[in-house]
Parts: structure tokens; sequence; C-alpha cells
């Protein structure tokens, strides 16, 4: 039987040979389709007959690709000019232009949501399809909204300077969205933030991925057989993946001893300790809170004012927690189901079970939904302790 192509070193050549197509005059968008073709063309010829080098023979068809699409388009005369003569076949240069695609994706005309679509397409190597059924929408509308998003990138210069932040919230975007359909995006934005951090050295790139992996060790604990949400604190953390975790801790340390704090650095800090504690009742609730006040310094977001609430009532008392929920926005999301948690811990089972109930119904998704209404129910069952 013939082996099936290798979709993780397929996906891996994307971005170089996405950038020898930019570099040599190619607009992004035509250079995109063109890729993709290639990777078809591999799909289909490469289980019979394996290139020894595949970057090289995804560069010379992907060139092709654009050549002839570039000549059916005979009222574009500058752009036949520019690509009139082919470069002959050979070896690829090495240069990795894997970071300046980065940029390009991430730009700051671009949408979150397209800007996520475009890097899992050009850096990623994923299709359309793939993308669209991780998203839950259908491969018409990512159609459209990748083209969109190419189409907005065209006219940018390759080799413009890029913001490393815009390109860690796209891949802090990807990652929380998780698993749906037959793409792990969670899986995938790991894979593409150690890409980065092989490409460009910064702290917060390395905070960024130390949180990821951080948070994936943890993956397999957080929902029960029945698909039900486990909270941390009821976790079998047996089942953490230690490894992970030990990586995890270790790309941390070697970026906060740079000194050169930033928000997932410290977002990374607070994970790990979780990750350190042998039991929930043995976390270092001070520690989290002060990595919070970092936190709250370095962004001002309430939603990290609201973890830090949970962080106190957890260091001082629920009703320390109460106090510092008081200072947070009532509409951000998840602010009443903490004000449920934090009601419950300090014995207000009747306040409590209100709460969850209202907070189930504004629940983002149905494994949270779920999750509230079981707490509700909890404290409205009559004889039953709270846990």
């Amino acid at each position: 039987m013939t082996p099936p192509v290798d979709d993780v070193l397929v996906r891996s050549l994307v971005p170089g040979v996405l950038g020898v197509l930019v570099r040599r005059g190619a607009d992004f968008a035509a250079a995109e389709d063109a890729v993709q073709e290639a990777l078809v063309e591999a799909v289909r010829s490469w289980p019979a007959a394996p290139p020894r080098d595949p970057k090289g023979w995804l560069v010379t068809v992907a060139w092709r690709k654009f050549l002839d699409a570039t000549r059916a388009e005979t009222t574009r005369r500058r752009r036949e000019e520019a690509v009139a003569d082919e470069p002959p076949s050979g070896p690829v240069p090495s240069t990795d232009d894997t970071l300046q695609l980065y940029f390009l994706c991430a730009h700051p005309s671009l949408t979150p949501a397209s800007a996520v679509a475009l890097t899992l397409r050009a850096v990623g190597g994923l299709t359309t399809r793939q993308i669209a059924a991780a998203y839950l929408v259908p491969e018409a509308t990512m159609a459209q909204r990748i083209s969109r998003a190419k189409r907005t990138v065209s006219g940018i210069r390759f080799d413009s300077p890029g913001d490393v932040a815009t390109v860690l919230r796209v891949l802090y975007l990807v990652f929380n969205e998780g698993y749906s359909g037959d793409v792990d995006l969670a899986a995938e934005a790991i894979r593409l933030t150690r890409q980065l951090a092989a490409a460009v050295d910064h702290p917060e790139v390395a905070g960024l991925l130390a949180l990821m992996l951080l948070h994936h060790a943890r993956r397999a604990a957080r929902t029960a057989d029945d698909g039900s949400l486990v909270p941390l604190a009821e976790q079998d953390r047996r089942r953490w993946d230690t490894a992970l975790i030990s990586e995890g801790v270790q790309v941390l340390q070697a970026a906060l001893a740079r000194d050169r704090l930033g928000e997932y650095q410290a977002q990374a800090a607070i994970a790990a300790l979780h990750a350190d504690a042998p039991t929930a009742a043995e976390t270092d609730w001070v520690q989290i809170v002060e990595w919070y006040d970092e936190l709250v310094r370095l962004t001002g977001s309430p939603v990290v004012r609201l973890n830090r609430a949970v962080a106190v009532g957890e260091a001082d008392g629920p009703r320390a927690g109460l106090a510092a929920l008081a200072s947070v926005d009532a509409s951000v999301p998840r602010f009443v189901a903490v004000q449920a948690y934090l009601h419950e811990k300090d014995g207000d089972r009747t306040t409590a079970a209100r709460l969850y109930a209202e907070a189930a119904a504004r629940a983002g998704n149905a494994a949270e939904r779920d999750h509230l209404t079981r707490q509700a129910a909890r404290l409205n069952s009559p004889g039953r302790p709270g846990r």
C-alpha cells in the first residue's frame, strides 16, 4: 500500500514556499492560490513518486501555477512582464520567510477573524474546508472571508516591519478556539507558535508558547467521559501531561530571566503555579494574586480583574473576593458565574443558586451552560450540601 503524504511536513513547508513566490514578484493573493494548487498536486503525486527536495518541488510547481494564472490575465501587462522568465529549477535558498508571513497575515487592517483565517490558510497550510469546519461556518462563508483578507494585504510590502504583539494576539485567538471538526486548533496554535519562536527571539513569544503548553497539558482532564466540563479544582491531576508542563516551565523560566515581563509571561506564570500544585488545596493563591496584580498593571483588562477577584477569594476569603469583584464591570463575560461561585464559597447557597441559573442563561457555549445549570440544580436540591 502506498504511504500517504506526510501532512505535517507539507504544512510546515507552506510559509517558505509562499515566501519564495512573493519575493519573486507574485502578489500575496495570487501566490497563495498557486501554493494551494501545488499542495493539491503534491497530495495527488507524492505517494507514488515522493520528491527528494519537497520544498523545491512545491516551489517549482507553485511558480508554474502562478505563471499559468498570470499569463491568462492578458490585461495585466506589467505583471506579465515581471514574470516572463521562469527561474531555473534547482535547490531553493534557505531564507526563512515565516516571520514576514506572520506579520502580513496579522496586519492591523484585518479584523481579528480575518487575520486568524488567513494565518491558518497561509502559514498553517490548512484548507478552506478545514478552517470552515473548525469555526463551524459554511465553507463558502470562510472562502469569502479569506479572499477579502488576501485582497486587503496584497498591496502591502512583504518586507515592511511587523508587530509581534499583533501576531501573538492572532495565535492566542487560534489557541482559544480549541478543538472542533477535524482540525485541533489548540495543537495547531502550538505548532505555529513553536515556528514563530524559532524565527524571532522575543520573550513574549516564549511566554505565549509556555502559556499554551501549560494550558494544553491539562486538556485531557478538563472534560468527563460524558463531555461535561470539570473545574480545575476537581480535575484528576494524574491525567495532566507532565512532559508538556516541564517544557512549559522551562520555556517560561528562560523568558522571565530576560527581565522583559509581558502579559503572556505573566499568564504563563499563573498557569505554572496551578501546574505546580499537587492538589487544588495546595495552590499558592497568594503568589497568583501577585501575578494578577502584574497583569492588571500590564493590561488593565477587565477580564484580568475578574480572574483576580477569584484568586483574591481563594487567597483572602470569599468576602474579599466579592469586594474585589465590585470594581469589575458587570457586563464582562462570566461575571455572574464568578459572583455565584464566591457567594457559594461564602455560604449563601440561595443567592449562589440564583446567580448560577442566571449565568447559565448567559453562557457562550453549551458545555459551559450545562455546567452552570448543574451547579444551580445542585444547590437547589434539598438536603444536599454544597461542594
